[in-house]
């Protein structure tokens, strides 16, 4: 029997294409050399069998190569992550568990409010943690393409979580991209700042959202955020702001911004918000933001500016606070990649220095559309819609 099992795998390898041999044996080869690494950190073997069982899985293969056609503009994210109804659901954590979040906040210093923003826009409250294999997905990046190194890496500590009992295989879920749990943290982040938030001695961030909060205000807080400081707040700038200088990494004292013209709405700009920068992700026309310590933090969490200002906005909205003063360009709509390309060589004709023809709109480029703006006598906010294509094929 079992030559005859071996003669039919042979003759199915046989069938497949060629390259979809290789690329099993390149996986085979992959997870020999994680078991090798693996054994040698003390992993037991019950864990190593797992990775036996596993196969590449091609969704997971989908998503990593996709690239994106669109790009969706930052008010179509904020209107889909600040709901009505993630309002209603966030309040409702807030009131269940009020001792329990004031507890994290005196040992923390993070706002309760936060931590369940976090906790609402990474998977809803617990109601999309993801459903794929952590192991299987992290192998699946790991064995192949622009992601192998992080698959890899995170691979391995995977292992080492299975290995300290805190989750089972059963309930080891989460994203494609391996993040996990209720807050979302990946293998990596977890090893160095997960927290038992129960008191139990585990840290189960997978079915224990206590854990996940304590883990998330142990990460905030390590990551340096400052107790008391708001995260930031809209504000007006005057008709004649140099918008080369709205860039969050940017960082002035609020004298220097006071002496730009920049003006709160409904606050002072104290000097001891420390330094702060601008952030108008819409340029003139939509909403502008000063933005703190603290907001940089929170892009320690998820690098997309527009996830940091929907956590930091939500989290105020849970508390009553109204929707932006100044409304979104609704009518405008981010480029495609093949429009933003045709800008580059059309700026460039005109004599602009886009860098390279790419698709993308890089910091070469805004600052190429606003050299362009300024010398047509536009509002030089860098700020590229399907209007700004249109004028310079005129």
């Amino acid at each position: 029997m079992l030559r005859a099992f071996a003669l039919s795998i042979l003759l199915f390898l046989s069938a497949l294409p060629e390259s979809a041999v290789a690329n099993e044996r390149a996986f085979k080869a992959f997870i020999k050399e994680i078991k090798q690494e693996a054994e040698k950190d003390g992993i037991a073997r019950k864990h190593l069998e797992a990775l036996d069982r596993l196969t590449p899985d091609p969704e997971v293969q989908r998503l990593a190569a996709r690239q994106p056609e669109y790009v969706k503009p930052i008010w179509a994210y904020l209107t889909h992550m600040v709901t009505e109804e993630r309002l209603r659901l966030g309040r409702r954590e807030l009131q269940t568990r009020e001792a329990f979040l004031s507890g994290l906040e005196e040992k923390y210093g993070v706002p309760r409010g936060i931590l369940i923003a976090i906790w609402g826009v990474e998977t809803n409250y617990g109601g999309n943690k993801g459903s794929f294999s952590v192991l299987r997905s992290l192998a699946t990046l790991g064995y192949d393409g622009k992601r192998a190194d992080f698959g890899r890496q995170q691979l391995l500590y995977a292992l080492r979580i299975l290995q300290s009992g805190d989750v089972a295989l059963a309930d080891f879920k989460g994203s494609w991209a391996g993040a996990m749990g209720h807050t979302q943290f990946i293998p990596t982040t977890y090893a160095d700042y997960a927290a038992d938030g129960t008191g139990d001695g585990k840290k189960n961030i997978w079915t224990e959202p206590r854990d996940a909060l304590a883990s998330s205000a142990y990460y905030l807080k390590r990551m340096g955020w400052q107790k008391g400081l708001a995260w930031g707040f809209e504000v007006s700038v005057p008709s004649n702001f140099n918008f080369a200088e709205a860039r969050i990494k940017n960082t002035k004292s609020p004298a220097y911004w006071r002496d730009k013209g920049v003006t709160a709405l409904g606050r002072d700009i104290s000097d001891d918000l420390g330094n702060v920068s601008i952030f108008a992700p819409a340029g003139l026309r939509g909403p502008v933001f000063m933005l703190t310590k603290n907001f940089r933090v929170l892009l320690r969490y998820n690098t997309a500016p527009a996830y940091a200002l929907a956590v930091g906005h939500l989290s105020q909205r849970f508390f009553g606070a109204a929707p932006f003063e100044r409304d979104w360009p609704q009518a405008d709509r981010p480029l495609l990649p093949q429009e933003i390309a045709e800008l580059q060589r059309r700026l460039r004709k005109s004599g602009y220095d886009t860098g390279d023809v790419d698709g993308v709109l890089g910091r070469q480029t805004i600052a190429a559309v606003r050299d362009y703006q300024k010398d047509r006598g536009l509002a030089a906010d860098g700020f590229a819609t399907p209007g700004l294509l249109e004028l310079l094929a005129r």
